[in-house]
């Protein structure tokens, strides 16, 4: 086994324990991201508002990813259709 499987094998029951306190607890976690948001947001006067918000939503969306690893998605093999091109005029 080379150090990366070593490394993945000790990690796997860590990830699934996130996995679970993100199901558990992802009410409170996106209410502590709203919360954290809106004090940087306001300690910088609004300067950073974009990015704030754009981070937010990044670790709402990872978030929600950890919390529904089970789920079929895009990643999981499941049976989402590919999008189609867009129409062209």
């Amino acid at each position: 086994m080379g150090l990366l499987d070593n490394m993945k094998a000790k990690l796997g029951p860590a990830k699934d324990k996130v996995s679970d306190l993100a199901q558990q607890h992802g009410g409170k976690i996106q209410h502590g991201l709203d919360k954290a948001a809106k004090t940087a947001d306001e300690r910088t006067k609004g300067k950073y508002s974009d990015r704030i918000q754009k981070s937010t939503g990044k670790a709402k969306h990872a978030m929600d990813r950890l919390a529904h690893k089970n789920e079929p998605g895009p990643d999981a093999g499941g049976t989402t259709p590919p999008a189609e091109p867009p129409p062209t005029h």
